[in-house]
């Protein structure tokens, strides 16, 4: 049993993380960090029940994470809160799940550099749905045959997502690029943009999507298409609370999904 703690536990992502984690045999919910409802009980929070662990200020982290025996930390919040509070968490020698997307390179680096010096386990993803991640490795295998046809790249995601493009996104054109040697990426097209041998990709935000990703694949007189699409965020949230059970049980190091899921 993994003890672990979740930051932004007060929000949409938190509570769902919060409800994998007491429905999982292999975790047990321990510490909780928001900056709203601080004292309050977060199973009260959350509406699954008294829970007796009460919100925290991220401000007690360190303190908070060694009173409450927190193992594991899942971070799904916003990039400039992560890149200060997973260091914080690791220095204090908690794993880390992380699922914050729009983190810079300098963020991500910082937050990998704080795992490795400090001999704990974690796990950086733009995405723990486990589909997204097959999704991932099909593509990478896509692109060794189809990689002389256009290939463009579309996601959509509800109108309250403040990043694009998404990670997964990102993710996707940094797994086609890595087959192919290496390939430019154009954000959007606009004006006179005539067509290279770039990766295109397009980003649309919208009412309650909770995250679709294509990516296209279009040649002379055919095309094909592999898509991923996301029904609710149970799949990121379930997925992160499999990676967390895996983790905790790690030796120290930066892992991946594909570490996770043996692909």
């Amino acid at each position: 049993m993994i003890n672990v703690g979740v930051t932004g536990a007060s929000g949409r992502m938190g509570r769902l993380l919060i409800d994998n984690i007491l429905r999982s045999e292999d975790t047990c919910l321990t510490s909780a960090f928001d900056i709203a409802n601080i004292g309050k009980d977060i199973g009260e929070v959350a509406q699954v029940g008294t829970l007796n662990v009460p919100i925290s200020s991220v401000d007690d982290m360190e303190s908070v994470l060694k009173d409450s025996g927190t193992q594991l930390l899942i971070d799904f919040t916003i990039a400039n809160a992560t890149a200060e509070n997973a260091p914080r968490a690791a220095a204090a020698g908690v794993d880390l799940v992380i699922g914050t997307t729009g983190l810079s390179p300098e963020q991500k680096k910082t937050i990998e550099d704080a795992i490795l010096e400090n001999g704990v386990s974690g796990i950086i993803s733009p995405n723990y749905s486990v589909g997204v991640n097959v999704f991932f490795k099909i593509l990478g295998e896509a692109a060794k045959y189809l990689g002389e046809m256009d290939i463009e790249i579309i996601e959509a995601h509800h109108n309250q997502k403040k990043d694009a493009p998404s990670g997964t996104a990102k993710g996707a054109a940094e797994v086609i690029s890595e087959a192919l040697g290496g390939k430019e990426y154009v954000y959007g097209r606009e004006g006179m943009a005539p067509r290279g041998k770039e990766i295109g990709i397009h980003a649309v935000r919208g009412g309650d999507i909770v995250g679709d990703h294509t990516v296209l694949f279009a040649g002379d007189g055919e095309r094909i298409e592999i898509k991923h699409q996301a029904h609710s965020r149970q799949a990121f949230a379930g997925g992160a609370v499999k990676a967390a059970a895996w983790i905790g049980n790690a030796e120290p190091g930066l892992y991946t999904m594909q570490d996770i899921l043996g692909l």
